[in-house]
């Protein structure tokens, strides 16, 4: 939903959409709006599925909060099976989905791909299977496709993808440059860029496959320092962040790719605390960056930024109960709300 104040004209438009002001409309019906008009993005809820405190305690709750607020998490239902850390969720503006994931030692994996309706709280329900049985797979989506790349125990350079709206297990896609786990994930709804990872080194090399075209993936540049892996990723659709993970050390480092052009990333600020394997969600104007893990226990911080514009993070709020490696999602991630 989309709210615009001026000072003469109110209605509700399509699909919730709500307006106040002096509009015009061109010979498209095309709505123009005045100068000096302010928008922004209403949608947002976005869900948490999954995650560990501590290297033998795991999650199978999931959790939701508005990401253009602020405050603390609140519960939402449960997934189906466990060993749900070291996931990243995808989804439509409808539908949240979790493919995947391992215990927190990513000794035991599952090929269990869960969904809900993010409109309405309670229990996850069957998807289907994931290409691979593996946990630490980068993940993102348009409305219409899911996809995953690389996981674990065994870095793999496989790249699975789902119809988001209809149920059944994932198909090939392609692969990776290269095998390995804990990539972060960047993309808008034509375009999904793969952010370092663990190759069984932590790596600074991007990848990126278009959306709609299967295939094997593309080199786009270089993360800004030394690489990483296990970075929380979030998206405008036209910018991408990756921030915090391990290089081995936690870090709380930000950095940040224009989508649709290729090349190295550049420095954008810093998150308040060190979060490595934090969990990620995102809308159009907002990321958020929630829990992480320093070793032997978990946090429960959540940082935001805004991501148009530069600069360091800024509190939002608490996850409960403290986690990491859980996986995000929302109704208006990468762009999904443009």
């Amino acid at each position: 939903m989309t709210i615009l104040k001026t000072n003469t004209v109110s209605g509700i438009g399509t699909e919730g959409t709500v307006f106040e002001g002096d509009i015009t409309f061109d010979s498209l019906n095309y709505m123009t709006l005045p100068k000096g008009t302010t928008a922004q993005s209403n949608r947002g809820r976005g869900l948490y599925g999954g995650g560990a405190s501590d290297s033998s305690t795991q999650y199978t709750d999931i959790v939701y909060l508005n990401i253009q607020s602020t405050g603390n998490t609140t519960q939402f239902g449960d997934l189906t099976v466990t060993n749900r850390t070291w996931i990243h969720g995808v989804g439509s503006a409808t539908r949240a989905i979790w493919p995947g994931g391992s215990n927190p030692s990513g000794g035991s994996t599952t090929n269990v791909i869960d969904y809900v309706t993010i409109a309405t709280t309670g229990n996850a329900t069957d998807f289907g299977d994931t290409l691979t049985t593996s946990g630490w797979t980068a993940s993102h989506s348009n409305h219409t496709r899911g996809i995953t790349a690389g996981g674990a125990p065994t870095q793999t350079n496989v790249i699975g993808y789902i119809t988001v709206t209809s149920t059944g297990n994932a198909q090939d896609f392609g692969d990776l440059t290269t095998a390995r786990r804990g990539g972060g994930r960047m993309g808008s709804p034509t375009r999904f860029i793969i952010a370092g990872g663990f190759t069984p080194t932590a790596t600074n090399v991007m990848d990126y496959v278009t959306i709609a075209t299967t295939g094997n993936a593309t080199d786009y540049g270089d993360l800004v320092t030394a690489g990483r892996h296990d970075s929380g990723g979030c998206s405008s659709g036209t910018r991408g962040v990756i921030a915090g993970g391990e290089t081995p050390s936690d870090v709380n480092t930000i950095q940040y790719v224009t989508i649709a052009s290729t090349g190295n990333a550049a420095d954008f600020g810093d998150l308040q605390v060190v979060q490595g394997a934090c969990g990620t969600l995102d809308n159009s104007i907002r990321g958020v960056f929630s829990g992480s893990y320093q070793n032997p226990t978990s946090h429960n911080t959540m940082s935001y930024i805004t991501i148009a514009t530069t600069g360091n993070g800024k509190d939002f709020g608490d996850i409960s109960p403290s986690k990491y490696a859980m996986g995000g999602t929302s109704d208006s991630h990468g762009g999904l709300s443009e």
